[in-house]
Formats: structure tokens, sequence, C-alpha cells
């Protein structure tokens, strides 16, 4: 008998994650798991011992197609940083006592670069003390900053969210007869692969952004205002996308020349919202016309009712390949996607090292940015393009989005 198998979701949703699991439990029991538990809350729970049965909640293979289409985490999230072992040998060991109590061989762990260093972390510590259990990581980030692979699961679907977005909002700016300045901002806190697809809004029936700002590149204030004014006389609407992670020459955030008191996350990570709000206000005042700031927020990551369908299929088929890949005696890896061909798009999966890709964080190549136009090259639209294709229709129930739910089990 093949022993139980665990999996977890950490750090912010995707519209996909949930696909991942799904491939996950579907590729496990498929292989002949006994049982595919899901901690609650990730690691974080797990240590409190916060756990479920997926076999007495994922009973149909319409529960599975539900969980597919739903947003956030079906699991529960964290944000916990695993503390090195050398430092707190205790948190590994009540990790481990709970893995094998619950007879655990093969741990999966779907999330980005904080997930992958704490499946980096727990593989090390597995060899240490010569457990068997096999430790695989699933990649998922709407940022698209993980290493190694191609792209993450999550980012289409965000991609998409972001180009038709940015597309209504340019067609609304139409609306009145005067001078205005739409400032969308965007995640991405130090990367702007989503930023940057709001250029796909570009088409033969949309002027696209006007101006797009991503956080690789320094932002200079004054020759915002300047480019502003100068479009201004040619065209009364004007829309930027800009990363909220959009940075001045000194390394100081945007959003950090606000007054507003900002959270802090165990990893360190500052919240950052408000440059929108401040580069808006700013702008008022320096040009004297109607601003408005648009913050995307949490939308960006859970308008699973506008997901791709190649998001879709990809975090399935990167969930199932993690099982495979650890049936198969691999640990200390994660699973990546390798771009195969461009037209037709055709990507495949692959594992990777997990101490090549933990806590390293790719950017939008310089190349792939036009500084003197201030938006993204033909080549980041074409990398981007083929992940926001196709649909997969929501099951509609009473006019809206049907969502599994672990609470209502």
């Amino acid at each position: 008998m093949i022993g139980n198998v665990l999996v977890g979701q950490s750090g912010g949703p995707t519209a996909v994650i949930n696909s991942s699991l799904a491939g996950v439990f579907k590729a496990a029991k498929e292989r002949g798991a006994n049982k595919v538990y899901g901690m609650l809350y990730g690691i974080q729970g797990l240590l409190e011992e916060k756990y479920v049965n997926l076999d007495e909640r994922l009973k149909s293979e319409m529960e599975i197609e539900l969980l597919k289409r739903t947003p956030s985490s079906y699991l529960g999230s964290c944000r916990y940083k695993l503390p090195e072992y050398s430092m707190e040998p205790e948190v590994y060991e009540k990790i481990f006592a709970i893995l094998n109590k619950l007879e655990v061989e093969y741990f999966f762990y779907i999330g980005g670069n904080d997930s992958m260093d704490t499946i980096k972390k727990l593989s090390e510590y597995a060899i240490i003390i010569k457990s068997n259990i096999r430790f695989i990581g699933v990649p998922k980030t709407i940022d698209n900053d993980l290493e190694a692979t191609d792209h993450t699961p999550g980012y289409g679907s965000a991609a998409k969210f972001i180009a038709a977005t940015t597309k209504e909002i340019i067609r609304d700016s139409l609306v009145y007869d005067q001078r205005n300045l739409t400032i969308i901002e965007i995640m991405g806190r130090n990367v702007g692969w989503l930023t940057g697809a709001s250029a796909l809004a570009e088409s033969h029936d949309c002027e696209g952004p006007d101006m797009i700002f991503l956080p690789e590149v320094a932002f200079d204030l004054d020759h915002f205002f300047e480019k502003v004014k100068k479009l201004q006389e040619a065209k009364k609407s004007v829309v930027v996308a800009i990363s909220e992670g959009i940075r001045l020459a000194d390394g100081r955030y945007v959003c950090e020349l606000t007054d507003s008191a900002k959270y802090t996350d165990e990893f360190g990570h500052t919240m950052l919202t408000g440059a929108a709000t401040y580069l808006a206000n700013k702008a008022a005042g320096v040009l004297g016309c109607k601003t408005r700031a648009i913050e995307l927020n949490t939308l960006q990551r859970c308008a699973s009712h506008m997901a791709s369908l190649v998001d879709i299929t990809e975090a399935f088929q990167v969930g199932a390949a993690a099982v495979n890949a650890a049936f198969n005696g691999e640990t200390g890896k994660m699973i990546i996607l390798k771009r195969v061909s461009d037209n037709p798009y055709q990507c495949a999966t692959d594992t990777f090292d997990i101490h090549k890709i933990a806590n390293m964080e790719k950017k939008v190549p310089l190349t792939w940015i036009d500084r003197e136009k201030d938006t993204v090259t033909n080549e980041f639209i074409e990398y981007v393009r083929p992940l926001i294709q196709e649909e997969l229709t929501p099951i509609m129930i009473g006019g809206l989005p049907r969502h599994l739910n672990i609470k209502n089990k």
C-alpha cells in the first residue's frame, strides 16, 4: 500500500491555485495513495495539527471541477516563515512528528518564493534525519517571479483580468469632453510582469495605456508629470498603468511618499499601496486636471470568472506532475513549465532543484522594457499573449458562479 499524501497552500492565492490542488488530489488517488490530507492554513496550520481528509470532501468529478473553478485557497493559506533548523530544531521535530503520525510519505506545497523556501528547508532536514518523506514544490504566484519556470500558474489569469479591465477603464475615461488622468495601480513589489500585461489592452478597438511603469526601472516624478502634460496637449484622456512597487532613483517606493502607515508581514514585506493615489493627488495640483486613482488590488488574483483556460489547465498539470515526480522518487524539487513552442503555443512540465529557485526573484528583462516610450516591447507582449487564451465557463447557480467552500462540508 502506498503511503499517505499531505498537500497545502501558502502565500497570496490566485484564480487557479485550486486547480493545482485538484491536480495533486486526482493524480495521487490515481497513483494509489491511501489517503490525501490537506493542511489547513499552510505549514502554520499544520504546526497546530489543523488538517482535513480530502477523500471525504472531494468525492465526485463534479466537486473536482468546482474546485478547479473556485478562486482563493480552498485549504486556507498563511505567510509563515519557517525558521532555520539550526536555530529552532523543535519546530522541525514537531512537523515531522505530525507527518509520521499521519503516515505521510509525500508532501506537496503549492505556493511562491516563500513556499519554495519551506520545501527547501524541509527536504534538507529530511536528509539530516534520514527520513524517506519526499517534498515537492508546486509553483503558484500571479507575480510570475519564480526562477527556472517559463511562467507560473496564476499569472495568465491575472494578466487576462488586468488587460481586460484596463481596456474597460480606457473606454470609461473617454466619456467626458474634458482633460483627465487615470492611474491604474497594479500588484508587483519588485517585478512588473503584471503591470506589463496591461499592454495587451492595445488592439484594433483600443489604444491601450499611454504609459506603463514597472519597478525594474527607476521612476522619475518630473518626467512623469512632463510626459502627462505633453500627452494632454494631443488628447484629453490619459491612462497610465503603474506597479505598486515603483521606486525613485534613491530606492524609496513612491507609495512611501504618503503619510499612511504600512503593514509588514513575517517575511518583512511591507504592504505596498497608495502610489496611484499619491500621483493622482499630486497631478491634480501640478496639471490642474481631473484625476482618478484605481487600485485593482485583490481583484487581480480572485477574478476566477475571467480565468484563462490555458492557466487552469497548466495549474492542474503541474499539480499532477508534482505527484508523479514524488512517486517516482524525486524530492527537494519544484515543478517547472518549459515553453516548447510559441506557434502553436505548447508547454511541458519538468522538475528543477529547489535550491536553485528558493528566495530568488525573476524580473522582467530590461530589453523587454521600452524606456523611451515608457511601455513594454513586443517581445513582452508575445510572451504573455498565449497565457491568457480561452476561457472555462463558471458553473452558474442563480446567475452567479458556484464555488466549493471547505466550511460548507
